[in-house]
């Protein structure tokens, strides 16, 4: 039986002082946290405690490929394959990397052991010079030494008792402290179905590791051979494997930097974008309350202004009134007490005084108001390079100032739209340059005022009114349009709506020859002839206007209407004419 076995195999070799250990290295279970206990290896490669696979919570599953299914287990390797179809299964999910394992028929406990993850547990343990572990036969005390023949851990007295046998007499006995620089140290690994051999031969048609009772059981007839003669070859393909595993990996983690890298540029751009954002915005906070205070101090100065203004009317009719007073009290005073040489004597001075006091001109209203406005959506400008809206407007709008614009105030057509324009100024004739006033619009037929025509009126937002409406019967209608109550200049007003404009029926030729191909019953309505017994127009012909014309009704003017009432006169042999 050779011994020449690959190192990636796992052969008992001796490592350096100080060197790690194999690849794995895992000692501690990911839920506890502590060093495992019966570890069992997952379909994933994770490695968790036994007991800890039973704490999780299981959930059922459609197992769908029978006998075949991939759970690994060493219970399920001496399993006859059962025949494909759909049953339920127990399930549970992976607490590293939260991938299903469906569970064998054995449960937990029919997983397969995960040998290498016990002999790191098993060395692990020997670096805290042996503490942790006991002794293989007695599973009482602590482990002294350790039987390199029947890889077996034993405590002082076991190991006395080992060397008195005869069978063990022989055995290499080793300290416990002297197998510190070893890679594995494991037990051997018992085959489930007859525990008291050790796993030494490998079955291929099974692809399975057996014992020697189950090859001269039930695998009598199946090729068979020492492990240690097989590796070989099964190793190469585990190879083969890893090789294109490995590139993936590459693969992987290079994806993975180009992801923290990625990541890192995604950070510095949002940290870069941010702080644009905040110097934006506080650059335009900055700007509005700039501008909050410029509208806030406008607006004190229109308070100011008001109110001066207020004072200064209040002031001259307080005076006016005293005056009003002085004057209404002394003359009825006169009139009462007076003599009448005394009131012949004074009325002079009376009569002046009433006489001068009565044209004093004096305004009842007001001289201001107060229609002050916010318009948060008007532009103001821009305020250190930024776009700003809101402005304070005081105008108002004055009825008699505004003005209609437009070639459809007095006239219109039948079932077509007519539209003007109503342009709105303030008291001193500027104008208003906002909208949002209530315009008030009503077109009546003369006739039938109890049959208005639904007028529209759009805001253009500068001022300016766009107003159209679309009458349905010819007549006489009257317009009205109204600002606060009240009718605007030119308001109201006539429109005299005309029927539908009427196309022409004939063609627009230069004559009756040309359009209809030379024949001779054609007309035309300039009454022209031709010589050869033409009944139309020709050119250079008698009757003959001398430039292009309707057919219909002789107009000159291409899109003017058609003014052919239908008579007798009328050309019908051009109304079917096409021009050539």
């Amino acid at each position: 039986m050779s011994e020449n076995r690959k190192p990636l195999l796992g052969i008992v070799s001796k490592l350096p002082s100080g060197t790690a250990l194999g690849n794995s290295g895992k000692t501690h279970c990911p839920l506890c946290f502590g060093l495992f206990k019966a570890p069992r290896l997952l379909p994933c490669l994770h490695t968790v405690c036994t007991t800890c696979l039973e704490q999780l919570e299981p959930f059922s599953v459609v197992d769908i490929r029978g006998g075949d299914s991939d759970t690994s287990s060493e219970g399920s390797i001496f399993q006859e394959l059962k025949p494909r179809s759909l049953q339920s299964q127990i399930g549970l999910l992976c607490p590293v990397c939260d991938a299903q394992v469906d569970l064998p028929m054995g449960g937990v406990k029919a997983l397969t052991i995960d040998h290498l993850a016990v002999n790191d547990v098993m060395l692990e343990s020997l670096r805290g010079e042996g503490q942790g572990l006991v002794c293989d036969l007695c599973n009482d005390r602590e482990v002294e030494k350790r039987c390199q023949t029947c890889k077996a851990n034993l405590c002082h007295f076991c190991c006395q008792a080992h060397r008195r046998q005869k069978k063990t007499t022989y055995h290499t006995m080793v300290d416990l402290k002297d197998l510190k620089g070893y890679s594995r140290i494991g037990k051997p690994i018992l085959c489930p179905v007859h525990p008291a051999e050790e796993l030494r031969l490998f079955c291929e048609f099974c692809d399975r590791p057996v014992c020697r009772d189950c090859v001269v059981g039930e695998h009598r007839e199946h090729p068979c051979d020492f492990t240690s003669n097989v590796i070989h070859k099964h190793g190469d393909s585990v190879r083969e494997l890893l090789k294109g595993t490995q590139p993936h990996v590459e693969a992987l983690e290079e994806a993975l930097a180009q992801i923290n890298v990625m990541n890192s540029a995604l950070q510095k751009r949002v940290e870069a974008v941010a702080a644009d954002v905040q110097t934006f915005s506080e650059g335009y906070i900055k700007a509005i309350e700039e501008h909050r205070d410029k509208l806030l101090k406008q607006l004190e100065d229109i308070r100011i202004q008001k109110e001066n203004s207020l004072q200064l009317q209040k002031a001259q009719l307080e005076q006016l009134l005293a005056d009003m007073r002085t004057g209404v009290e002394f003359t009825e005073h006169l009139l009462t007490s007076g003599s009448d040489l005394e009131i012949l004597i004074t009325k002079g001075v009376v009569v002046e005084r009433l006489r001068k006091l009565n044209k004093v001109q004096y305004s009842a209203r007001p001289g201001v108001n107060d229609k002050i406005r916010f318009c948060p959506q008007e532009k103001a400008g821009q305020c250190h390079g930024y776009e700003i809206y809101g402005t304070i407007n005081t105008k108002e709008v004055d009825p008699a100032k505004c003005v209609l614009q437009g070639e459809d105030l007095h006239r219109a057509r039948e079932k077509q739209t007519a539209s003007f324009t109503l342009l709105c100024k303030d008291a001193s004739g500027e104008i208003m340059g906002r909208g949002g006033d209530n315009i008030q619009v009503a077109v009546l037929p003369k006739d039938k005022k109890d049959s208005p025509v639904r007028p529209m009126v759009q805001d253009n937002k500068d001022g300016t009114y766009y107003i159209s409406y679309t009458p349905k019967e010819p007549g006489v209608y009257t317009v009205w349009v109204c600002i606060k109550e009240q009718h605007v200049q030119g308001s109201p007003f006539t429109v005299t709506v005309r029927r539908k404009h009427r196309p022409h029926p004939g063609v627009f030729h230069c004559c009756t020859f040309c359009s209809s191909g030379g024949q001779k019953t054609a007309r035309c309505a300039c009454g022209g002839t031709m010589p050869g017994g033409y009944l139309g127009c020709g050119h250079g012909h008698k009757g003959h206007p001398g430039r292009p014309h309707w057919s219909c009704c002789g107009k000159f003017n291409e899109k003017s209407e058609c003014t052919w009432t239908g008579g007798q006169s009328a050309p019908r042999s051009l109304l079917r004419t096409v021009a050539l």
